[in-house]
Protein backbone atom coordinates (compact mmCIF):
# COMPACT_ATOMS: atom_id res chain seq x y z
CA UNK A 1 0.00 0.00 0.00
CA UNK A 2 1.27 3.63 -0.76
CA UNK A 3 -0.62 6.91 -0.08
CA UNK A 4 0.61 9.75 -1.86
CA UNK A 5 -0.13 13.35 -0.82
CA UNK A 6 0.85 16.26 -3.42
CA UNK A 7 2.20 19.76 -2.58
CA UNK A 8 3.43 22.50 -4.66
CA UNK A 9 0.79 24.19 -6.56
CA UNK A 10 -0.95 27.65 -7.15
CA UNK A 11 -1.52 30.43 -9.33
CA UNK A 12 1.20 31.93 -11.54
CA UNK A 13 1.65 34.33 -14.20
CA UNK A 14 2.57 32.54 -17.80
CA UNK A 15 6.04 32.18 -18.20
CA UNK A 16 6.66 31.42 -14.30
CA UNK A 17 7.55 28.39 -12.20
CA UNK A 18 6.03 25.83 -9.95
CA UNK A 19 7.67 22.91 -8.44
CA UNK A 20 4.75 20.06 -7.47
CA UNK A 21 5.86 17.51 -4.91
CA UNK A 22 4.59 14.33 -4.13
CA UNK A 23 5.66 12.90 -0.68
CA UNK A 24 4.68 8.48 -0.25
CA UNK A 25 3.97 6.42 2.76
CA UNK A 26 5.41 3.04 2.81
CA UNK A 27 8.49 1.35 2.40
CA UNK A 28 8.67 -0.01 -1.14
CA UNK A 29 8.55 3.90 -3.03
CA UNK A 30 11.85 2.98 -4.73
CA UNK A 31 9.76 0.01 -6.63
CA UNK A 32 7.65 2.19 -8.30
CA UNK A 33 7.25 3.95 -11.50
CA UNK A 34 6.58 7.53 -10.47
CA UNK A 35 3.96 9.22 -13.01
CA UNK A 36 2.51 12.61 -12.80
CA UNK A 37 -0.63 13.13 -14.54
CA UNK A 38 -3.34 16.22 -15.03
CA UNK A 39 -6.17 17.11 -15.63
CA UNK A 40 -8.36 20.34 -17.00
CA UNK A 41 -12.08 20.48 -16.59
CA UNK A 42 -14.15 18.71 -18.85
CA UNK A 43 -10.90 16.99 -20.31
CA UNK A 44 -9.35 13.85 -19.94
CA UNK A 45 -6.58 12.87 -17.32
CA UNK A 46 -3.26 13.15 -19.38
CA UNK A 47 0.25 11.89 -19.12
CA UNK A 48 2.77 14.53 -18.08
CA UNK A 49 5.94 12.79 -17.29
CA UNK A 50 6.98 9.56 -15.45
CA UNK A 51 10.10 8.50 -13.50
CA UNK A 52 11.54 4.91 -13.48
CA UNK A 53 12.16 3.12 -10.36
CA UNK A 54 15.49 4.36 -9.72
CA UNK A 55 15.65 7.46 -11.49
CA UNK A 56 18.02 6.56 -14.11
CA UNK A 57 14.98 7.40 -17.32
CA UNK A 58 12.51 9.77 -17.45
CA UNK A 59 9.48 10.21 -20.23
CA UNK A 60 7.68 13.33 -20.77
CA UNK A 61 4.42 14.79 -22.96
CA UNK A 62 5.39 16.62 -25.65
CA UNK A 63 3.42 19.31 -24.34
CA UNK A 64 5.86 19.90 -21.84
CA UNK A 65 9.17 18.52 -23.24
CA UNK A 66 11.81 20.82 -22.73
CA UNK A 67 9.82 22.99 -20.19
CA UNK A 68 9.00 20.39 -17.15
CA UNK A 69 11.57 17.96 -15.07
CA UNK A 70 10.73 15.22 -13.22
CA UNK A 71 13.01 13.96 -10.64
CA UNK A 72 12.84 11.66 -7.63
CA UNK A 73 14.56 11.12 -4.02
CA UNK A 74 14.39 7.69 -2.92
CA UNK A 75 15.69 8.01 0.18
CA UNK A 76 12.59 10.89 0.95
CA UNK A 77 9.91 9.29 -0.69
CA UNK A 78 9.69 11.95 -2.57
CA UNK A 79 8.40 12.91 -6.41
CA UNK A 80 9.38 15.75 -7.79
CA UNK A 81 8.13 18.18 -10.65
CA UNK A 82 9.86 21.52 -11.75
CA UNK A 83 7.33 23.79 -14.04
CA UNK A 84 9.10 26.33 -16.15
CA UNK A 85 7.78 28.38 -18.97
CA UNK A 86 4.41 27.71 -17.67
CA UNK A 87 1.34 28.37 -19.91
CA UNK A 88 -2.36 29.32 -19.51
CA UNK A 89 -3.04 25.29 -21.39
CA UNK A 90 -0.83 24.01 -18.43
CA UNK A 91 -3.77 24.83 -15.81
CA UNK A 92 -5.44 21.60 -14.22
CA UNK A 93 -5.71 19.20 -11.38
CA UNK A 94 -2.00 17.53 -10.73
CA UNK A 95 -2.02 14.16 -9.90
CA UNK A 96 1.01 11.93 -8.99
CA UNK A 97 0.77 8.08 -9.09
CA UNK A 98 2.39 5.37 -8.34
CA UNK A 99 2.44 2.07 -10.59
CA UNK A 100 4.32 -1.34 -10.13
CA UNK A 101 4.77 -2.43 -13.80
CA UNK A 102 8.22 -2.60 -14.76
CA UNK A 103 9.64 0.27 -16.78
CA UNK A 104 10.17 -1.67 -20.27
CA UNK A 105 6.42 -2.15 -20.62
CA UNK A 106 6.02 1.31 -21.20
CA UNK A 107 3.08 1.31 -19.95
CA UNK A 108 3.97 4.67 -18.06
CA UNK A 109 1.41 6.92 -20.28
CA UNK A 110 -1.73 4.91 -19.29
CA UNK A 111 -3.05 6.35 -15.98
CA UNK A 112 -5.26 3.04 -15.94
CA UNK A 113 -2.13 1.38 -15.14
CA UNK A 114 -1.40 3.24 -12.49
CA UNK A 115 -2.22 1.28 -9.01
CA UNK A 116 -2.00 4.16 -6.37
CA UNK A 117 -3.42 8.35 -6.31
CA UNK A 118 -2.39 11.33 -4.95
CA UNK A 119 -5.15 13.43 -4.39
CA UNK A 120 -3.77 15.84 -6.62
CA UNK A 121 -3.14 20.08 -6.78
CA UNK A 122 -4.42 22.71 -8.06
CA UNK A 123 -2.18 24.49 -10.46
CA UNK A 124 -3.36 27.56 -12.20
CA UNK A 125 -1.66 29.95 -15.16
CA UNK A 126 -3.01 33.26 -15.65
CA UNK A 127 -2.74 34.65 -19.16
Amino acid sequence: QVQLVESGGGLVQTGGSLRLSCAASGRTFSSYVMGWFRQAPGKEREFVAAIRSSGSSTKYADSVKGRFTISRDNGKNTVYLQMNSLKPEDTGVYYCAADDSPWYSGRYYNWREYDYWGHGTQVTVSS
